[in-house]
């Protein structure tokens, strides 16, 4: 269970107290991300997640920050995604407010010096090269800018060399100013703590200051391209095949967990099974799903020899077909539905998980559900629900595919690239 509060003109805190755990997780949520930057802009809300780390107003430099957590035991970091940037801290629950302390200071008193601004920038680039070297992660941002094409959700959201090259001191310093007002935050907790306490702690270290919803721009029509192909000298090819998925609050997105799961959630899905086991054409093989507020992606992964690459693409087209066309038998829903349930009920056992299960669903979704709420939602998804949704989802005219190679293959790979 969990209790949320609304500071007036402040954060909205939502914890869950788990009574005789002796950690605590807290998490900061500022609800801004890469998508609301424009084009000379791009990787400013990844910039500005850098940055505060280089130092605030009590503890002025990057190891005062990491030794006011890490000098109690605690772990602490930082993401950046496409609609929010999370501050979170893990430490021993008897040093709670210290959590509420570092994490406030990171979003409300960063120092933002113009010499950190210079030397986070070289950090940055070489952590966009970090990506741009390892292909099986790097396949990834070249699939979402042929699915989304040339905006917000397309770029990368560290940003390029060359944005991030000219971000100046005076535009980080503005971009923080604007977007991050407590009243654009949340603030999730979860552990053996008193809600009223946690309200307290959270007003005192972020204060007051209100903020107009951040606009953003709309999801294109995707996919804006059918097949991107990147040719590199790589022992492996990567690829990603996507199709439409589901925006966050459609309501059969339990429907769509459940179908990805039977698909390619785990070593006894359907593509480890055929596509790793039976045919012996890849080692990683997984489905994926993302989910924005407007718009959705239902992926596939694989990592091959380039000469078995077209081989590849057919066998998961031919799984991604049969799941469309075929109702899926009673057995295998149950153990699909067993594993996603399994997985969520041991994830909720610790208190980090439980903070960003409270602290997702509150900054990004239109509802939070307790963990009973979820495993009723899995209980009543059925077989045939599944197979409709698939019937909708799973077509030629939405396909795209991204792949990193040695061969190029075009021609190939696009006629390829139809369902059987």
């Amino acid at each position: 269970m969990f209790q949320r509060t609304q500071i007036p003109d402040g954060p909205r805190v939502i914890s869950a107290r788990m009574p005789g755990a002796r950690s605590l997780a807290v998490a900061v949520h500022v609800l801004v991300g890469s998508r609301h930057e424009a084009r000379r802009d791009s990787g400013l809300a990844h910039f500005m997640e850098h940055i505060t780390f280089r130092g605030t107003r009590s503890m002025p430099s990057s190891r005062a920050v990491s030794e006011a957590i890490e000098g109690v035991g605690g772990v602490s970091n930082a993401s950046t995604g496409r609609e929010s940037t999370v501050y979170w801290a893990r430490l021993p629950v008897r040093h709670a407010a210290q959590a509420f302390r570092v994490l406030g200071e990171l979003v409300t008193q960063p120092l933002l010096r113009d010499d950190d601004v210079v030397k986070e920038r070289d950090i940055i680039v070489e952590e966009i090269r970090s990506y741009q070297d390892d292909p099986a992660q790097h396949v990834f941002d070249l699939f979402d800018r042929t699915w989304f094409g040339d905006t917000p959700l397309g770029w990368e959201i560290a940003g390029d060399e060359a944005s991030v090259a000219t971000l100046e001191p005076a535009r980080i310093q503005r971009f923080w100013a604007e977007h991050y007002r407590p009243g654009r935050m949340v603030v999730a907790v979860a552990g053996d703590i008193d809600h009223d306490e946690a309200v307290a702690l959270a007003g005192d270290a972020l204060g007051t200051g209100p903020a107009p919803a951040e606009p953003w721009l709309p999801a294109p029509p995707a996919p804006c391209a059918r097949l991107a192909i990147q040719r590199r000298r790589t022992a492996q090819a990567h690829l990603c095949v996507g199709l439409p998925g589901l925006p966050r609050e459609h309501p059969d997105q339990w429907t769509l967990t459940l179908l990805e799961a039977v698909l390619g959630d785990g070593s006894s899905s359907r593509l480890f099974l055929s596509v790793r086991e039976e045919a012996g054409l890849a080692y990683d093989v997984h489905s994926f799903q993302v989910d924005y507020a407007d718009a959705g992606v239902l992926g596939v992964y694989a990592g091959v020899d380039p000469d078995d690459q077209e081989q590849a693409l057919g066998a998961i087209l031919v799984e991604l077909a049969r799941i469309r066309d075929e109702r899926i038998g009673d057995a295998e829903l149950e153990k699909a539905r067993a594993y996603v349930s399994g997985r969520l009920e041991l994830r909720l056992e610790d208190t980090r998980h439980v903070c960003a299960w409270l602290g997702d669903q509150e900054a990004l979704h239109e509802r939070v559900l307790t963990l009973d709420e979820a495993l009723e939602r899995l209980a009543a998804v059925t077989a045939t629900e599944i197979q409709d949704l698939a019937g909708r989802l799973i077509r030629d005219e939405a396909l795209s595919l991204a792949i990193i190679s040695p061969r190029t293959g075009g021609r190939a790979l696009d006629r390829a690239l139809r369902l059987p």
